[in-house]
């Protein structure tokens, strides 16, 4: 019977990893496809053609947009990662009033999409004067939530006495976090990190409101703008070749970072 278990387990697990894979694949092998064999959904096209990647580059300034989008998000990945865990360390290992109203207060705002704080963000940067600027892109996007709570349970997993040995040896609290926690929560971090990366990258509508100079757009901003503001001249092949260069740069990075994500997702507990 164990045998059998494991057998269907194992169909079951294929079924839902080819449901997965087979729409990615196919906008892969689309992209290089001549444009009239897109619409018969050939899987494999009868020959492998790069005009829609150099007919993308030739009407869009893709380079530039690449390097906004890698600033924003390396930016704000950075810092998120500092804050993040400098707010987890003081929910987790300090004693002060309210610590626990706070952490509710962090997780309550989990629950609030994005769409709700998006009209005062704007009047806020629109008050500041940061349109069409890098600080619109970067500033609200500096504490990430799920980074807090992540970094929080991680520092509650680490026992009492390696903070206190690095007291008595003279380290303060900055110290403590970034020197002798950082290097035992590595898995937390990557987690952290790829996820903050990833939504400062996919991020689509904030850009869209925020940004009209073209040579500040980012990468997904101009795909989208690429594809539904009549650049691609309805070429289905240009759209999806935009799209797979938009998505190749979170693809590599999980593949360096899987084995460290796994863990971390998997270990990580809400302890109290």
């Amino acid at each position: 019977m164990s045998i059998i278990k494991k057998t269907i387990l194992y169909i079951l697990l294929t079924v839902a990893a080819l449901s997965f894979i087979y729409p990615f694949f196919w906008m892969i092998m689309a992209s290089l496809s001549p444009e009239a064999e897109i619409g018969s959904l050939v899987f494999f096209p009868s020959r492998i053609t790069f005009s829609n990647y150099i007919s993308m580059v030739s009407k869009i300034p893709i380079g530039r947009a690449l390097f906004n989008s890698l600033l924003v998000s390396g930016i704000n990945t950075g810092v998120a990662l500092v804050f993040s865990s400098m707010v987890g360390y003081a929910l987790s290992r300090m004693e002060f009033k309210g610590r626990n109203l706070i952490f509710m207060i962090i997780i309550f705002t989990m629950t609030l999409p994005f769409q709700i704080t998006l009209i005062p963000n704007y009047i806020i940067m629109v008050k500041l004067r940061w349109v069409d600027s890098y600080l619109s892109l970067t500033v609200p996007f500096l504490i990430n939530t799920f980074g807090i709570l992540m970094f929080r349970q991680a520092f509650k997993g680490l026992p009492q006495a390696l903070i206190d040995a690095a007291r008595i040896d003279g380290c303060g609290d900055l110290r403590i976090i970034f020197t002798i926690l950082w290097p035992n929560i590595k898995p937390t971090i990557v987690t952290v990190g790829i996820l903050a990366f990833m939504g400062s990258w996919n991020e689509v509508l904030w850009p869209l409101i925020v940004i009209r100079d073209e040579q500040l757009m980012t990468l997904p901003q101009l795909v989208t703008l690429f594809a539904v503001g009549g650049r691609a001249e309805s070429q289905i092949g240009v759209k999806l070749a935009s799209a797979v260069f938009l998505a190749t740069p979170i693809i590599v990075a999980y593949l360096f970072f899987q084995k460290h994500f796994i863990q971390s997702m998997a270990s990580t507990g809400l302890k109290e």
